[in-house]
């Protein structure tokens, strides 16, 4: 299941002072769901920007907590810095990373801002994608005249801020004002050239960014600049959207790179970049050699890049995800410089890393894994064992998908293997999910028989708890019959198109997956037995019921196609 993940990159207007940095950052921290990434104080421009995620609700609670704190520390009235400000939080970004949709940060952003204003009493704007004005989506109209002009903006319909606006007063003045939006996440990515010329790196930048370059008379590079009405340059668009970028020579490396942010990644997503960059350099004799990326990444662009070669390539995308990341790795360059580890380079591995979630199932081997089913602990058992037995259902249908897709004479049916390929990785995943999640299910009703239950009021919360506990249990082995009777879509497509000669594979992967059902059946059964609501109880043995009539149905159907 993909867990949700936004990022925060709040500016503080504080870069000199380590102290107060810290204690900002600890206040941040104080969440312990959130993951503090990186903390980058600018003595010239007197700020610090600091860059934290983690699930939403955890990462807004930290954002909350982290202002409440430089309201307390910064004094605005007599910070001076060389970068635009206008507030002890000057500006306070949510950005989706995984899970979560701009419009929903962009929301969360709207309803940090209200809090902010409403408890701490500091005047909030909001910009980008959470403005409420179409003027205000740009942050230099939130913010112009700096903290200067709040006098005179504050109080005002027009120039007030959204939340919190009030004539100027003592506390406005201490905090100034903040700014908190929406936007996409960044990918800040510089691309290795064999040449070491700034001004041909530079010309391929124009090429492919957004802005492009100045039109100049008849259409040459060298002619002179053609201008508009106003006097304004004329400017003859890039060729990829949402894309900055500009030409460099790198001392370290000795070579020129193009060095671009793409602030749009759903108008041009990382692979779509590498390759126009690629075209255009290629147009100008010069090839891009590898790849570098700055900070830090999404998984999905990453994988997305990998599934994008995969596909030129003619090969299946129905593999496993560390496998696509390495296809990415190495079609992009991006160990060229120095090694690419996913795991200190891309955020939701990162956050897994710094977890301190216990160590789960299906991180253990094989043998471990059997050790602890075989051990005095009730926990794993039947349902996490049905459940991992149903992953390896899939596992074997998605193995002769694969084995299909890459068979010589079978070119121009890859896709089709891949597609069944892909679908059947989904399920390896949602399956190998529910090994946890059945031990998490059986932890709940530990948890709620623990509880006490000597006065009335507790032993109703007891009983109560117990029995969406059981209600729970009954859930998750019927999500694994669920998912282990999809298996057999899968199966019963490569029974009918795979290769004959994995027929036994395939025929393997339908008893497992019957096994799964029929087990995770057996859990359904015996916890439905302890529901005090009958009703529920037997709707859920019926429900359990038919899908294991159905799974018995469709392995006899795939049994009879390979015929063995």
């Amino acid at each position: 299941m993909e867990k949700r993940i936004i990022e925060c990159v709040p500016n503080f207007s504080e870069g000199r002072n380590r102290t107060v940095i810290k204690q900002i950052c600890d206040a941040i921290e104080s969440v312990k769901a959130v993951r503090l990434l990186d903390v980058d104080p600018g003595e010239a421009t007197n700020r610090t920007v600091v860059t934290f995620v983690g699930e939403p609700e955890a990462v807004v609670e930290a954002a909350f907590r982290g202002v409440k704190r430089a309201a307390e520390l910064i004094d605005m009235n007599i910070h001076h810095g060389a970068h635009p400000r206008m507030g002890a939080t000057d500006v306070l970004p949510l950005i989706p990373v995984a899970g979560v949709t701009l419009e929903e940060c962009a929301e969360m952003a709207r309803t940090l801002a209200r809090r902010i204003a409403d408890e701490l009493g500091v005047p909030t704007y909001c910009y980008e994608a959470a403005a409420f004005r179409p003027e205000r989506k740009n942050l230099a109209v939130c913010r112009a005249g700096e903290y200067e002009a709040l006098p005179e903006k504050m109080g005002s319909p027009e120039k007030g801020p959204d939340f919190g606006n009030r004539p100027f007063d003592e506390a406005a003045a201490r905090t100034g004002a903040t700014t908190v939006g929406a936007r996409d996440f960044l990918i800040a990515v510089n691309y290795n050239l064999n040449t070491t010329s700034t001004r041909r790196a530079n010309a391929i930048a124009f090429d492919v960014r957004e802005k492009g370059r100045p039109a100049r008379e008849g259409g040459s590079l060298t002619g002179k600049p053609l201008t508009d009405e106003n006097g304004k340059p004329v400017m003859l668009p890039g060729t990829l959207k949402g894309t900055k970028a500009i030409g460099w020579y790198i001392d370290e490396y000795g070579i020129a790179q193009v060095s671009m942010n793409i602030t749009d990644t759903t108008a041009t997503p990382l692979h779509i970049a590498f390759d126009e960059v690629c075209r255009a350099a290629a147009a100008r004799g010069i090839r891009v050699t590898g790849t570098e990326i700055v900070g830090l990444v999404p998984k999905k662009a990453i994988v997305e890049a990998g599934k994008h070669f995969l596909r030129k390539q003619q090969r299946s995308l129905g593999i496993p995800e560390h496998e696509i990341i390495r296809i990415a790795v190495k079609s992009m360059g991006l160990d060229e410089l120095k090694p690419f580890r996913p795991e200190e380079k891309i955020i939701e591995y990162m956050l897994e890393a710094g977890g301190e979630q216990s160590a789960l199932l299906t991180d253990m081997s094989l043998t471990a894994f059997a050790e602890e089913t075989a051990s005095e602990s009730p926990a794993p058992g039947g349902g996490s064992v049905s459940a991992y037995l149903g992953a390896l259902g899939a596992a074997l249908g998605t193995m002769v998908a694969n084995l299909s897709a890459h068979k010589a004479g079978w070119d121009d049916r890859w896709e089709e293997f891949s597609d069944i390929a892909e679908d059947g990785q989904a399920l390896v995943r949602r399956l190998l999910h529910l090994v946890d999640e059945d031990t998490a299910a059986f932890n709940r009703i530990k948890a709620a028989i623990g509880m006490p239950k000597g006065t009335d009021d507790e032993r109703r919360a007891r009983e109560e708890a117990m029995e969406a506990a059981t209600v729970y249990a009954c859930e998750v082995p019927l999500q694994t019959m669920t998912a282990a009777l999809d298996c057999f879509g899968v199966l019963a497509l490569t029974a009918q198109k795979g290769l004959k000669a994995s027929a036994s594979d395939v025929g393997v992967g339908a008893l497992a997956a019957r096994a799964a059902v029929r087990g995770a059946g057996l859990n359904v059964r015996i916890n439905a037995a302890g529901l005090a609501d009958r009703t529920k109880a037997d709707a859920l043995v019926a429900r359990a019921r038919e899908i294991e009539e159905l799974a018995l149905q469709k392995e006899n159907e795939i049994l009879a196609i390979i015929a063995l």
